[in-house]
């Protein structure tokens, strides 16, 4: 494929890029989440006061083969890629003199691309993290189930969320600012949120889902404080908010891990996550 394939849109034509690849991405809504939750928040949300990202498709004879969104000073997320289409791409954006920090997608594209983008500009790939991507097959709740339940969070709620999310970005090594003035562009602020709750209300596990487009509806973050761990409470969070969103609609419930993380990862088995594909960031020196 030639370069001139990839056609660029600004945040503002949102809708117009949904017209052209919106089905694209919906065909495939378990690997497609990321892309699928970023366009619908540009739709719904805007860009928070951000400047918003670019987005790009691969389009030939009036077929789609790909997308990629990139944020000004962030990195370059991409759906699969040949080495081929990677190549191409790496040569348009080189061609548009853009920069970027790092790459993100299914591990095999995100391995083509950076061996592309080291070719063409020089910049050193560095491996930062494997992801796993899960999907629910069948729902299966811990037994013994923690006593307590799930509570959706209110507005009274907002400091100890934001408390929380500070404290899962430092643990994923996530560099975010998180206060009530960055809150609306971070990532963290389009979801809805549960806590898990102790018998006498107090507060030991949340979990955040995105909202439901195409059919998917994405967990994310997961967190409990290192001090609770280990008594059931981020299963049962994450019990709960599978339930609501499959109540709400969705087709299809996914999650990311950290594959060098195994107990996240025997966790999410054990109620009933299914192993998707690998996905792998690298950073660009």
């Amino acid at each position: 494929m030639r370069s001139d394939d990839w056609h660029l849109h600004l945040t503002e034509d949102v809708d117009d890029f949904l017209a052209r690849a919106g089905e694209f991405l919906r065909s495939r809504p378990v690997l497609h989440t990321t892309p699928l939750s970023v366009t619908e928040k540009l739709r719904t949300q805007g860009t928070g006061g951000a400047q918003g990202p670019v987005l790009g498709r691969l389009e030939r004879a009036g077929e789609i083969h790909a997308t990629f969104h990139r944020f000004p000073s962030r990195g370059l997320f991409v759906t699969p890629l040949t080495p081929d289409q990677a190549d191409t791409l790496a040569a348009h954006l080189v061609d548009l003199g853009y920069s970027l920090p790092y790459v993100s997608a299914d591990h095999d594209t995100a391995t083509a691309f950076a061996e592309a983008w080291q070719k063409r500009t020089g910049a050193t790939p560095t491996p930062r993290v494997r992801l796993h991507l899960y999907r629910l097959g069948t729902l299966t709740p811990p037994e013994p189930f923690p006593a307590g339940r799930g509570r959706l969070l209110g507005e009274r709620d907002h400091e100890h969320l934001m408390h929380w999310c500070r404290e899962f970005a430092a643990d994923v090594e996530e560099d975010v600012v998180i206060d009530a003035a960055t809150w609306a562009g971070t990532r963290f602020a389009e979801k809805s949120y549960t806590f898990w709750e102790t018998p006498d209300g107090t507060p030991v596990s949340m979990a955040g889902v995105n909202p439901t487009v195409g059919g998917q509806a994405r967990i994310d973050p997961v967190y409990t404080p290192a001090h609770l761990r280990g008594r059931g409470y981020a299963a049962a969070v994450t019990v709960e908010v599978t339930r609501a969103a499959l109540t709400a609609g969705a087709k299809e419930v996914v999650l990311y891990t950290n594959a060098a993380n195994p107990t996240s990862n025997a966790l999410y088995q054990r109620l009933g996550y299914v192993r998707v594909t690998d996905f792998a960031v690298y950073d660009f020196a």
